[in-house]
């Protein structure tokens, strides 16, 4: 019975990792100082304007995605969770509604390791997004990548060649 529960977990989620040149405190400002994610959260060639970020549990954050085709896509989130510097989770309230959970974990005094999970309330709406939100979070981490640059930036020599 407990695998069959998390087989279907597994199925109703999208995962996305990466390990950064940045430190956790770095990454998780990112992540949670609205100065800094407004310039990278979604994928590239898309804005932002936030209409409400208030990062504690039960706030609220509100706002508006505009996409490249001049179209806005509206927002609304709840923080569940927020555990400094190593967790920030919400629920995304707006459709399509899903769990996200953005963690951090340490591997070494300049490399994070983010997984950032998106949970959805069935199989199906998390295969309909699966590939969308795979490609879209893989942009995202991009832009995330020269956001932390910005914040912490590195040596010419500890910076990772893609």
């Amino acid at each position: 019975m407990e695998d069959e529960v998390l087989l279907d977990t597994a199925s109703c989620e999208v995962v996305t990792t990466r390990n950064v040149l940045a430190s956790i405190e770095a990454v998780f400002k990112a992540w949670t100082d609205p100065v800094h994610l407004i310039r990278w959260w979604g994928p590239r060639r898309f804005s932002n304007t936030f209409i409400e970020f208030d990062l504690r549990q039960g706030g609220k954050w509100r706002f508006v995605m505009h996409g490249p085709a001049k179209r806005d896509y509206p927002n609304e989130c709840e923080f569940m969770e927020i555990v400094p510097p190593q967790l920030v989770a919400w629920n995304h309230i707006s459709d399509p509604p899903f769990l996200a959970v953005a963690s951090f974990r340490t591997v070494t005094k300049r490399i994070t390791n983010i997984t950032f999970t998106m949970r959805f309330n069935t199989a199906e709406e998390c295969a309909d997004l699966k590939h969308y939100s795979m490609f879209n979070n893989e942009q995202a981490f991009d832009r995330l990548e020269n956001e932390l640059e910005i914040i912490e930036p590195q040596s010419a020599d500890f910076r990772v060649r893609k």
